[in-house]
């Protein structure tokens, strides 16, 4: 690949890769939302326990019968389309900005671009990611009989900046910020690093097969690192206003949580976050890759 290539062509490149990157974790989400639904209705869940294996299928069971298995994909979808373009490009341009004058970039290095880009994207996706946490938490209510909070993305909107304030689209924005930089933190440099040892050590040239081992190994840890935020940032953005708001604060809703239901509490819906990354990556990762190769971009 010509050197010329990882620039992308300047601003032409950059559009293209937030182009790329929007499609490939648009097929991501599309197929892996059912996983992530699974998830959401785990962590919602304030009994003691872990991640378990028959919670996962007892949940999936009640997702099916209550027909939300794909509630709040849209406002999912709508969230990508901000998040992973900022958070992919995002790492990409501080991984360059590094590396000027020939520098190799260290592990360190590469780990605060990514948790610093996956904070600006989270932070900037978050409405989106509220909307939602709340219309996947919803889905029970239809099997109850009752009418969901919301009827759809732009109803949501409404009645958030209606009854919550404009703000309200925050709700949540400091656990999420800090799951994001966790989760980038072990997916983008875990992904990178693991990637090109692969090809380094000379396992495998730069295809298919090291893409997905390096999915697969950035999954576990950005699974393994981000799971008790991701429980936090559930559980607050669920709440609605501040007179029926369960948690204070982020700490207020760690604390709650450990004290009521045990530290392994912080890992629910660990099982199905894990499966999802996985699956999650090694479809964006693979289809990003071969969009790169084709559009003559050079390698992530």
């Amino acid at each position: 690949m010509p050197a010329h290539a990882e620039a992308g062509g300047g601003r032409r490149g950059t559009l293209a890769k937030v182009s790329l990157s929007s499609v490939s974790a648009a097929m991501a989400e599309a197929s892996t939302y059912p996983l992530d639904a699974v998830k959401t209705r785990l962590q919602l869940r304030r009994s003691p326990g872990g991640a378990g294996g028959g919670g996962v299928l007892r949940v999936a069971a009640e997702l099916a019968r209550d027909g939300g298995v794909y509630r709040g994909f849209s406002p999912a979808v709508l969230r990508h389309l901000m998040y992973t373009p900022l958070r992919i490009v995002g790492y990409e341009h501080l991984r360059s900005t590094l590396a000027s004058g020939g520098r190799d970039v260290g592990v360190v290095e590469k780990a605060l671009a990514g948790g610093l880009s996956g904070i600006a994207a989270q932070v900037v996706s978050s409405p989106a990611d509220l909307i939602k946490v709340r219309m996947q938490a919803d889905s029970r209510l239809l099997s109850q009989g009752i009418q969901p909070r919301y009827t759809g993305i732009a109803d949501a909107f409404t009645k958030i900046i209606g009854g919550e304030g404009f703000r309200g689209l925050w709700k949540g924005v400091v656990p999420n910020a800090q799951r994001a930089f966790l989760v980038n933190m072990g997916e983008l440099t875990c992904y990178d690093q693991a990637k090109h040892l692969i090809i380094r050590k000379q396992i495998c040239d730069d295809n298919l097969y090291a893409h997905t081992l390096a999915s697969v190994a950035s999954g576990l840890s950005a699974t393994t690192l981000s799971c008790p935020a991701d429980v936090i940032k559930t559980r607050m953005m669920n709440q609605g206003k501040e007179g029926k708001a369960l948690y204070r604060n982020s700490y207020d809703c760690l604390v709650k949580t450990v004290r009521h239901e045990g530290v392994m509490a912080l890992w629910k819906g660990f099982l199905p976050t894990w499966a999802r990354l996985g699956p999650w990556q090694f479809v964006f990762w693979v289809s990003y890759e071969k969009l790169r190769q084709a559009s003559g971009i050079s390698s992530f």
